[in-house]
Parts: C-alpha cells; sequence; structure tokens
C-alpha cells in the first residue's frame, strides 16, 4: 500500500524589516512633542491623549500634520518661516531627510573619507513642489547649494516666500521654472553646468482615479474610522502626484533625458515608490548605458521606501572631479 504524505502548505517569506533611519538623521524615534511644542507652541493645539495615555496629534487632520511639520523645520532646522497652500503636498520629514543623507554617502567616495560638509556642491531639485523641503534639509545639513525647479508657478510663488523669510536659506537656494511640461532638465541646465546631484520625488500615480484610490487605501489602512473630503484633497496637487504613465514611466522618460546631460550631473537619483519598479528601471538604466548605478533601501517605522542613483562617469572621474572640489 503506497503511503501518502501531505504536501506543506506554501509559507510566504516574512516581510523584510524595514533597515531604520540613517544614523545621521536626526529624527530618530518618537516624536518628541514637549520640544516641538516648545519650539513651535501653536502645535500644542493640536496635541490629543491616545488610548493608551500617551501624547499625539490626530494624523488625519491636515491642518494637524502641517503643524507637526511647521514644527520640526523649527526645531531642527532652525526655520523663522515655513507653510503649504492648502492641498499641496506636506513631506514626512524624516524619510525626506533619509533621502538627503544616503545620496550624501554616495557622494563621499574620496578614500579618506572627507568631510560630508561641501558648500560647493550644487544639487538639482526635480520638482520642489510648494514645501522646499529637500532644499531645506540638503543646504541646513550639508551647505551644499540648490537649483530647484518645478512646473507649477503657484509653488514655487510658495518656495520663494519661505526663501525670502529665511535668510540662511536665501543666499543657498535658487528657483527656477521648468516650462516644458515635458522636460525635466533641458531649458534648467546649461552647457556649461555641472552638478554633483540630482533628486527627485516622482508623481506616484497615472489618472486622478488611481490617486484617489491610493488615498483612500492608505487612510483605511491607518483605520480612519471617517474620512473627511480635506484629508482626501491632503496631500498633492495634481502635477505632485499624477503622470501620464504613472511612476514608472516619469522615471525611465527622466533617465532617457539624462542620456543628453550625462556630463552635467555627477549621479542623478529618483525616488521609487513601488519596489516592483526597482528591477525594470535597473535593465532600462543598463540599455541606457549607464557607468553604474546604485539602489538605497531606506526604513521609516514600518514603512520601506528607496531610492535608485545613476552616474555616466567612471569612478575615477567622479574621485578625480571630487578631488578637484576641495
Amino acid at each position: 500500500m503506497k503511503k501518502y504524505h501531505k504536501i506543506p502548505k506554501k509559507v510566504s517569506a516574512p516581510k523584510p524589516k524595514a533597515p531604520g533611519l540613517h544614523t545621521r538623521n536626526s529624527h530618530q524615534g518618537r516624536y518628541d512633542l514637549d520640544a516641538l511644542c516648545k519650539a513651535l507652541p501653536e502645535l500644542s493645539n493640536f496635541v490629543i491623549k491616545t488610548d493608551f495615555g500617551d501624547n499625539s496629534i490626530n494624523f488625519f487632520d491636515p491642518e494637524a500634520v502641517k503643524t507637526l511639520n511647521k514644527a520640526i523645520l523649527f526645531k531642527d532646522y532652525k526655520l523663522l518661516f515655513w507653510d503649504i497652500p492648502k492641498g499641496y503636498l506636506c513631506p514626512p520629514i524624516p524619510g525626506r531627510a533619509d533621502y538627503i543623507h544616503f545620496l550624501a554617502d554616495i557622494l563621499n567616495e574620496l578614500p579618506e573619507k572627507d568631510t560630508l560638509i561641501h558648500p560647493n556642491f550644487r544639487c538639482l531639485d526635480i520638482g520642489t513642489g510648494a514645501n522646499l523641503i529637500y532644499p531645506i534639509i540638503g543646504h541646513t545639513v550639508y551647505k551644499w547649494k540648490f537649483i530647484a525647479t518645478d512646473i507649477d508657478e503657484n509653488a514655487l510663488n510658495n518656495a520663494n516666500e519661505i526663501l525670502q523669510k529665511n535668510a540662511a536659506l536665501n543666499e543657498g537656494v535658487e528657483l527656477k521654472l521648468q516650462e516644458n511640461k515635458n522636460a525635466f532638465f533641458k531649458g534648467i541646465v546649461n552647457k556649461d553646468d555641472l552638478f554633483e546631484a540630482s533628486m527627485c520625488n516622482p508623481p506616484f500615480h497615472s489618472s486622478q482615479e488611481e490617486a484617489s484610490a491610493g488615498t483612500l487605501r492608505k487612510l483605511k489602512n491607518l483605520n480612519a474610522e471617517t474620512i473627511k473630503e480635506d484629508a482626501l484633497n491632503f496631500g498633492g496637487q495634481n502635477n505632485e502626484l499624477i503622470y501620464e504613465g504613472g511612476e514608472l514611466k516619469f522615471i525611465q522618460d527622466m533617465a532617457k533625458e539624462s542620456t543628453k546631460f550625462k556630463k552635467n550631473v555627477l549621479w542623478f537619483s529618483s525616488l521609487v515608490s513601488k519596489s516592483a519598479h526597482i528591477h525594470i528601471l535597473q535593465r532600462f538604466l543598463s540599455e541606457l548605458g549607464v557607468t553604474e548605478q546604485r539602489t538605497v533601501e531606506m526604513g521609516q517605522g514600518n514603512k520601506n521606501s528607496r531610492f535608485i542613483a545613476w552616474t555616466f562617469f567612471s569612478k575615477s572621474e567622479r574621485i578625480k572631479y571630487l578631488e578637484g572640489k576641495r
């Protein structure tokens, strides 16, 4: 008589643990609400008690989230003014800071590990938005100079107000309107320009319907009991969230255009929200003939994120260039 053995059910591999914030990221652990309220007293109006008796804020309240971000920027980046118009992206600062810190590691290629503070470094922020978050962090922490671009003139007007009311930023950041909505570097980068890096937070979605569905899914995952219209509208204008073809097409189009500016930017880079896009992008970049590419995994709490970076310079060319910048 044959013996039959039960075939064990397929067990899914455990989800990789988020690697945690960069060691130089100042936003480790829970928010210190007492210190943040001291830096910005108006935040105290949004502090609530959780069911566990802890202090927190209502993360479904757009005004509370914006005020928390403002307090972080006042406390950790010494800003005197920051605001964004209703409906524009309010960035999660710890994650945005991680992108800057890991990009700084990529740029720090000198054998003797030269200082990370580089006042002569220039960085392009493609699609800076109204919040100006990357230039704020990058210039404050590493003294990088920024060219911050956007296709939205209203967003740049708000970014300009931030600059004008923060003298420490004003000399380190220049704003440029990208008049061609189908271009990334053309019309911004001049023939003789050389930037150490470019960075970008690309639109995630391919349509308004997809964007709305994504927002609803996010809110439901956070166990929001009621979903207000403000919450649905909070978190991005159409050009911040939507690009025909979605995130993958946006990054591919940007990478394709980067081949025309291969000697103008030491390292190109972009956030990638969907991990499934990474292998496609890696193959696409290889086909474009990049010299080297890096994929950097990042983690904030239980959330994983990542960015991809690519260069057309050899390592010896990069080191020679960096030696000349010291």
